[in-house]
């Protein structure tokens, strides 16, 4: 399924980029050649399985997190959703989860995780995250009530995620939700690890749309100086030109 989505986007980007801009995306994050950061941190190992319901018009929208998710953690799986399932078609979540507690459907109308989580929790643990407006994760919560367990996060208090306007606090994007989760599970190394992924993601984006003060602003909170400075460096610096 990955690769399908990857060939898709393939399709749909590259072809839209050199029409409207001039230029070809990468396969993997999606950026333009000049500002790709694929290879730049290791994938993340997460303490659970993480599917992802990816509405399919999130496909067409370069500032997906779910795709970030796809490419940046290990195992992660992607099922894309359809609004109309007629007889025969595919469900989009696969059938071996098993049902119960330890199958959990991340929305905003859920129980809070804190109050969900325990140590005797039914081990393996599957998260299951929807990826699309919240129009459209509403609509995919509907249509898959009682596939599993409806769990919540606490609101962020300012969102990271700068390619988006969240107009409520609970609404945060999909990448942010996963960080929640982990956070939640305790998984330190791996939270951290995926929050240099999401913040890069973000930053470069900005510089690609030509935001430069806007990233650089974004750069002196974020703790990917720290982190990567040399790939950093490498990323901003001026290119000769081509013939």
């Amino acid at each position: 399924m990955l690769h399908f989505i990857q060939s898709l986007l393939r399709d749909l980007y590259m072809g839209r980029s050199v029409v409207r801009a001039g230029a070809p995306r990468c396969d993997g994050c999606r950026l333009p050649p000049r500002w790709c950061v694929c290879g730049a941190i290791a994938p993340v190992v997460a303490p659970c399985h993480v599917t992802l319901l990816m509405h399919r018009r999130e496909l067409q929208r370069p500032s997906s997190t779910g795709t970030l998710i796809l490419r940046s953690v290990a195992g992660a799986q992607c099922h894309l959703y359809h609004r109309d399932l007629g007889p025969g078609a595919e469900d989009p979540l696969p059938v071996s989860l098993p049902p119960g507690e330890n199958v959990w459907l991340l929305h905003p109308q859920g129980e809070p995780v804190a109050s969900v989580w325990r140590a005797d929790t039914p081990r393996p643990l599957h998260v299951v995250l929807l990826d699309g407006s919240w129009s459209e994760a509403g609509e995919m919560l509907r249509a898959y009530e009682g596939r599993g367990r409806r769990v919540c996060l606490a609101p962020l208090e300012q969102s990271r995620y700068r390619l988006r306007e969240q107009n409520v606090s609970a609404h945060m994007s999909t990448a942010e939700a996963l960080l929640g989760i982990l956070q939640a599970l305790g998984a330190v190394e791996a939270e951290a690890r995926f929050r240099l992924h999401f913040e890069l993601h973000v930053y470069a984006t900005l510089r690609a749309r030509g935001k430069r003060q806007e990233a650089e602003s974004y750069l002196q909170s974020s703790p990917l100086a720290a982190a990567i400075p040399d790939f950093l460096e490498s990323l901003v610096a001026r290119r000769p030109r081509t013939a």
